[in-house]
């Protein structure tokens, strides 16, 4: 797999590797998402042992470990007998790295877990013991993100007050696609966007020479792909009662968004939706929405739920609704379907990709921006609305997908509805931006010009 972006990433670790002392990183996040490409990527020009745990015994788990470190340091002993416990492991591993910078990685920390749960009390003992005063750099990498957040994260984990700090890898920037597809034009990005989401594993998989309708009908709804099947393995994989987050994420795929909907849809009382509500954002395939300018957002009732994750929004979708029609092999049926719905489908992610470009506007040109969101009120919706509040500045944005070019009247309709928007009235600096792909037109661009607002042609800001 190539190595793409992950710049932030792997400077957070260079940062943690010069200070010298024991280090301890947990690093997390969901399958696929390339933690393990992350680490290979950091380890590569650095002493260190990479080990892969498996779904193996205890005492295979310590005569692997011992394999791995034993061929790293030539001691043939270990290579054919292994640890026989973890305190020779860990004495051992001390002694090497008591005055030597050794980076130690170990890969789905979870399945050590499964061998044996006390396994992160005994990582405790081992940091406390042996590991506390020596240079190791210890990196526990792990898929599973709740039995991570149970073992090493959250305050009760044993080793939550051992860690020096920790890593959630999260999915690419849609910038990234241009790595992946350089040839590719917005479109086509954006559609692979909408399709695959940009967790690298997926986009691995696309053929840059075929069409994305061609990649979605060779795989995701082929019979037996590795995608076709993708997010049933990985809600089983995560989830003890898979059922019963299915139910709650076809409900919201189909456009109950707020909390009393999904009730309503599911039949579960708010208790038991709230929690597993807050499990499946934690995992971060749902991700709930309230306005940018609510005060307390965690009391909001204007919140709205949707689904983060762009493979699962498609899937649940286009797959789930079509599951009968595929396993029949009418294929053809579903994407004939796509086709006449997917221009649609893209616009909505076209949001997301002017949230990022405008990001890195901010970034660039160091614009003040202490959030950034929608706003929404009743029947009215404003795409972007990025707020400062030292300066009381707000910004004001319109997305628009359109084949057409936009005009002044997106622009007059956007300063009505932020008429609207009870953010520091009367007291508050506006700026408005405006996002097209297709661009604007000559009296837009000369009402840019008088009134300084930001145009973003595609991915492009108009300078």
């Amino acid at each position: 797999m190539r190595f793409v972006d992950r710049q932030d990433e792997l400077g957070f670790l260079e940062r943690e590797y010069a200070k010298t002392s024991f280090r301890f990183i947990p690093l997390y996040g969901r399958r696929r998402v390339g933690k393990t490409r992350l680490v290979r990527e950091f380890i590569k020009d650095k002493p260190s042992i990479y080990f892969l745990a498996d779904t193996v015994s205890e005492p295979e788990q310590l005569k692997n470990l011992g394999r791995a470190v034993g061929e790293y340091f030539k001691e043939m002993v270990l290579v054919e007998g292994g640890f026989r416990d973890w305190e020779q492991f860990f004495r051992y591993i001390a002694e090497k790295s008591a005055k030597t910078r050794l980076i130690l990685a170990i890969d789905e920390f979870p399945y050590l877990v499964n061998a044996s749960r006390a396994i992160s009390s005994i990582f405790q003992k081992g940091i406390d013991t042996y590991l506390g005063e020596t240079q190791m750099f210890l990196i526990l990498l792990g898929s599973s993100i709740g039995m991570m957040e149970r073992e090493v994260l959250l305050s009760k984990a044993p080793l939550y007050g051992r860690r020096t700090g920790s890593l959630k890898v999260e999915e690419l920037k849609f910038s990234a696609l241009r790595y992946f597809f350089p040839k590719a034009d917005l479109g086509k990005r954006a559609g692979i966007y909408s399709t695959f989401g940009t967790v690298p594993a997926y986009l691995e998989l696309v053929d840059s020479k075929e069409s994305v309708l061609d990649n979605i009908a060779g795989l995701i709804l082929s019979r037996n792909t590795f995608l076709h099947n993708e997010v049933e393995f990985l809600l089983r994989e995560e989830l003890r009662e898979p059922r019963d987050y299915y139910v709650i994420l076809r409900a919201i795929s189909q456009g109950k968004r707020k909390l009393s909907e999904i009730m309503n849809d599911t039949g579960f009382d708010k208790a038991h939706l709230s929690r597993y509500l807050d499990i499946l954002r934690s995992l971060g395939f749902v991700e709930k929405e309230v306005p940018v300018t609510e005060k307390s957002p965690d009391k909001s009732r204007l919140g709205l739920y949707r689904l983060h994750d762009r493979f699962f929004a498609f899937w649940f979708k286009y797959v789930l609704p079509n599951r009968g029609r595929l396993e029949l092999g009418n294929e053809g049926y579903v994407l004939k379907q796509i086709k006449d719905t997917l221009d649609l489908h893209v616009s909505k992610s076209y949001e997301s990709i002017s949230r990022e470009i405008f990001l890195d506007m901010v970034k660039r040109d160091e614009i003040p921006v202490t959030s950034l969101g929608r706003w929404w009120s009743k029947n009215e919706e404003i795409d972007l609305v990025a707020l400062d509040e030292e300066s009381r500045t707000v910004w004001f944005g319109e997305c628009k997908w359109s084949g057409r070019k936009v005009g002044t009247d997106v622009y007059q309709d956007l300063r009505r509805k932020s008429e609207r928007v009870d953010w520091h009235k009367g007291k508050r600096n506006e700026r408005f931006i405006l996002c097209s792909r297709s661009g604007f037109t000559p009296a837009m661009l000369d009402v840019a010009k008088r009134e300084r607002v930001v145009l973003i042609e595609g991915e492009h800001v108009l300078r």
